[in-house]
C-alpha cells in the first residue's frame, strides 16, 4: 500500500468545497482545510504508485477551484 499527502491550493473562498469533496474520493483517507500557503492537506492512499499517480490526475486534480497540487510520497526510512 501506498500513501500520500497532497498539499493542495484553492481558489479563494474555495478550500471548505474542495476538501468537502475531495474527501468523498476512494481512495481518500483525510481531506482538511487548512491555514498556510496550502489551503487543504489531503491523505490518500493506493495499491500501487501508478494508481495514486491516477487518483491524483484523474480525480483530485478535477475537482473545481484547485488551483495547484504537491504530491508527497510516505516514505518508510
Amino acid at each position: 500500500m501506498v500513501h500520500a499527502y497532497i498539499l493542495i491550493q484553492t481558489e479563494v473562498g474555495k478550500a471548505a468545497a474542495v476538501a468537502a469533496e475531495i474527501s468523498g474520493i476512494p481512495g481518500v483517507a483525510t481531506a482538511e482545510d487548512v491555514t498556510g500557503p496550502y489551503d487543504v492537506i489531503v491523505r490518500a492512499e493506493a495499491d500501487t504508485v501508478d494508481q495514486l499517480g491516477q487518483l491524483v490526475v484523474a480525480r483530485i486534480q478535477t475537482v473545481e477551484g484547485i488551483t495547484r497540487t504537491l504530491t508527497c510520497p510516505v516514505v518508510h526510512l
